[in-house]
């Protein structure tokens, strides 16, 4: 009797369009990524009727690579698991119809997961020894939550941003700058050995709890590079960047190291696109240390969009009886979801 369970996950929330095969939720065995930011570049951000136009094209590629790196059949797939939200719309009904013609096909279940619940998962394919209870900072550019995991497939999120999330944030002022799309990685590259000192940000705080506001950090250096403009003065680009996204982090890591200590827990994870920033990443491993709190970062090909972490979620919702049928939807924003 075969014990092991295999797991196909499928993700088009966004502008990547991914399949890939997990093993018991911890081993990988492939992870296909085509990748449409080349094309969404010239028009300095996701168009969302080409990105669902182009998931069309790469989906069946993708699901095929994916199952060939794995050397695997459908046939030995337990569950067809795929991404429904939260993201755009369009995209995510790609992948969606996928997942149900497969399923349908196939007669495999079909299982549900939520995009944040991915992110998360993706930790479990590189640190075996994870497991709940642990608290989790999810940031992207459309999601900035502090989230306590308390089982496989039971979160609760406790904080979250007012407005703005962190990687959007980034992003806007990336473009301004000039650096072009994708921004956070341009601006996290250029930033490298600047002078983080130089330009004095607020914090981008939101009252006395844990949750963040980032539109007032975003309004304050988008009206400072306007005052130099006028002003006919060159920033320093290297330095802004390198100032503006130390501030993000620093409140970043400092609520998420906060929601810990309050909460009692001892493990903390980072998710999600923006996890992949250095200056987050130097940041709360600092914090971490400081206050004995065991940090768990998944590596940078991870933190972006992926099929493998879906599959991972996956895998623990199909254990714990998740299942969908024909009816499944794709659900644009947290508040709507349904898994």
């Amino acid at each position: 009797m075969n014990l092991d369970i295999y797991t196909l996950g499928i993700e088009t929330s966004c502008d990547e369009t991914a399949c890939a095969v997990v093993k018991n939720g911890r081993e990988l065995l492939s992870n296909i990524i085509a990748s449409q930011a080349d094309f969404h570049s010239v028009y300095g951000g996701v168009v969302p009727e080409i990105a669902a136009r182009m998931h069309v094209e790469a989906v069946i590629p993708c699901l095929s690579d994916s199952l060939s790196q794995a050397n695997i059949s459908l046939d030995n797939i337990d569950a067809i698991c795929v991404t429904c939200g939260p993201g755009l719309v369009g995209a995510l009904l790609v992948g969606v119809s996928a997942a149900k013609g497969l399923s349908e096909m196939t007669g495999k279940p079909l299982v549900p997961v939520n995009h944040i619940n991915a992110h998360i998962s993706a930790n479990y394919l590189v640190h075996s020894d994870l497991k709940p209870p642990f608290m989790t900072l999810v940031v992207s550019g459309g999601h900035s939550e502090i989230i306590k995991v308390s089982d496989w497939n039971k979160f609760e999120i406790i904080a979250g941003t007012r407005d703005d999330a962190a990687g959007e944030a980034i992003d806007k002022i990336a473009r301004v700058l000039g650096l072009g799309y994708p921004g956070g990685p341009k601006m996290d590259n250029i930033a490298q050995n600047a002078d983080v000192g130089r330009y004095t940000f607020p914090k981008p705080t939101a009252g006395s709890g844990l949750d963040f506001s980032f539109s007032g950090i975003k309004t304050f250096a988008l009206n400072l590079i306007h005052q130099y403009e006028q002003r006919q003065e060159k920033i320093d680009i290297a330095s802004f960047a390198a100032s503006y996204q130390s501030s993000v982090a620093n409140v970043l890591a400092e609520n998420a190291v906060a929601a810990c200590i309050q909460s009692g827990y001892d493990t903390l994870c980072i998710a999600g696109g923006v996890s992949a920033n250095s200056f987050l990443r130097k940041k709360i491993s600092e914090l971490a240390t400081a206050n004995d709190i065991n940090l768990y970062m998944p590596p940078l090909d991870l933190c972006t969009d992926n099929a493998a972490m879906v599959a991972a979620a996956g895998y623990y919702n199909y254990i714990n009886g998740v299942r969908a049928d024909l009816s499944l939807n794709a659900y644009p924003s947290i508040q709507q979801m349904q898994y």
